[in-house]
C-alpha cells in the first residue's frame, strides 16, 4: 500500500518564505547593477560611439559610423571602415597631453593638501567628547547646504586684489602691497581644497572614530610615546579612510571645470576646460568624446588595479 506524501502547512509556508527571501535578495543585488547599466554603461557606450564617428558641420555635429537601424550590415560596415583617427589626433596635438598632465598635477597637489588639512580635523573630531561629535560633523557637512557655484564665486571677493584676504594682510602689516592670487594656480588649489575638504574628512572620521582605544593604551603601557603610537598604530589602521578620501577628492578634481574656469587664469589648462571648448566652441564632438573616454580609462584603471591589490593582500592576511 503506497504511503501518500503529505506536506504540512508549516513546511509549505516555510518554503514560500524562503522563495520570497531568495527573490528579494536577488532583487536587492540587481538594483546597483541596473543603476550602473542605465547611468554609467549606457552613457559610456553613447560617448564611445560618438568618439568613433567623423566630425561634420551639422546638427548633431558628427557623422555616426554605425546606426542601430542598419542592423548587422551596418555593424560589419563599421568594422571595415574602423579607425581611431580621433584618438590618434589626441597624440598629435600637445594641447591634450598638456591638459592631462596639468589636470593630474593640480589634482595630485590638491589631494595632498586636502589630506594634510583634513586628517587633523578628522582626528580631532574622533577624539572630541561624544556629545560634541554630532555638532562637529554637522559643521563639516554645513557647506553642502549652499550652492557649490555660489561658494566658488564667493572666493573671488576674498582672493582678488581688493578682496578681504589682501585687506587683512595689509592691515596686519604682513605685506606691503596686494598679492595676485586670483587667476593663478594657487586660487585653483584653494578652491579645490575648500570645496572637497568634506569628502576627505568624512571617510577619515568614519575610520578614526571606530579605532579601538585600548590599542593606544597598550602601546603607552609598553613605553610608546603618543607620537610613536600614532605612527605605529593610528596611521596604519586609518589607511582605508585615507585611500577612500584621496579617491573621493582626486577623481572629481581631475575633471574639474567650474573652479579652474572661475578662479584660474586663461593660462591654466585642465582637461575639463578642454572638453568644454571642444564640445561647445569647436563643436568637435568626436574628439571631445575621445578625450572623455581616455580620461575615464585613466581614472578607472588605477582604481581597479588598486582594488585587486587590496583583495590579494586581504587573502594573504587570512
Amino acid at each position: 500500500m503506497a504511503v501518500a506524501d503529505i506536506t504540512s502547512p508549516t513546511e509549505e509556508t516555510q518554503d514560500t518564505t524562503n522563495l520570497d527571501a531568495g527573490w528579494g535578495r536577488k532583487l536587492l543585488i540587481a538594483v546597483p547593477y541596473i543603476w550602473l547599466l542605465i547611468f554609467f554603461l549606457a552613457p559610456f557606450a553613447i560617448v564611445l560611439k560618438i568618439s568613433l564617428s567623423d566630425v561634420i558641420l551639422a546638427r548633431p555635429p558628427y557623422f555616426p559610423t554605425f546606426d542601430f537601424a542598419e542592423g548587422w550590415q551596418g555593424f560589419w560596415a563599421m568594422l571595415q571602415a574602423f579607425d581611431l583617427e580621433n584618438y590618434v589626433w589626441l597624440t598629435e596635438d600637445s594641447l591634450y597631453l598638456n591638459s592631462y598632465l596639468s589636470s593630474l598635477k593640480i589634482a595630485s597637489v590638491s589631494t595632498l593638501l586636502t589630506l594634510l588639512i583634513g586628517y587633523p580635523i578628522a582626528y580631532s573630531m574622533a577624539k572630541a567628547p561624544k556629545e560634541w561629535r554630532a555638532t562637529l560633523l554637522m559643521l563639516v557637512i554645513l557647506p553642502f547646504w549652499t550652492s557649490f557655484l555660489i561658494r566658488v564665486y564667493a572666493w573671488i571677493g576674498i582672493l582678488k586684489k581688493e578682496g578681504f584676504l589682501n585687506y587683512f594682510l595689509l592691515w596686519t602689516g604682513i605685506i606691503d602691497e596686494p598679492l595676485t592670487i586670483l587667476n593663478t594656480d594657487a586660487a585653483i588649489y584653494i578652491g579645490i581644497v575648500y570645496s572637497y575638504l568634506p569628502f576627505m574628512v568624512l571617510p577619515l572620521y568614519a575610520v578614526l572614530e571606530k579605532l579601538d582605544g585600548s590599542l593606544l593604551e597598550a602601546a603607552t603601557d609598553l613605553g610608546c610615546s603618543p607620537m610613536k603610537a600614532f605612527w605605529v598604530i593610528t596611521l596604519p589602521l586609518s589607511l582605508p579612510g585615507v585611500w577612500a578620501g584621496c579617491f573621493l577628492v582626486f577623481i572629481p578634481a581631475v575633471g574639474e571645470f567650474v573652479i579652474p574656469d572661475i578662479l584660474g587664469g586663461s593660462s591654466t589648462i585642465m582637461i575639463g576646460k578642454t572638453l568644454w571648448v571642444e564640445f561647445f566652441s569647436n563643436r568637435d564632438w568626436p574628439v571631445a568624446s575621445a578625450v572623455a573616454i581616455l580620461l575615464l580609462l585613466m581614472l578607472i584603471l588605477p582604481i581597479i588595479l588598486f582594488q585587486k591589490q587590496q583583495e590579494k593582500q586581504a587573502e594573504a592576511s587570512q
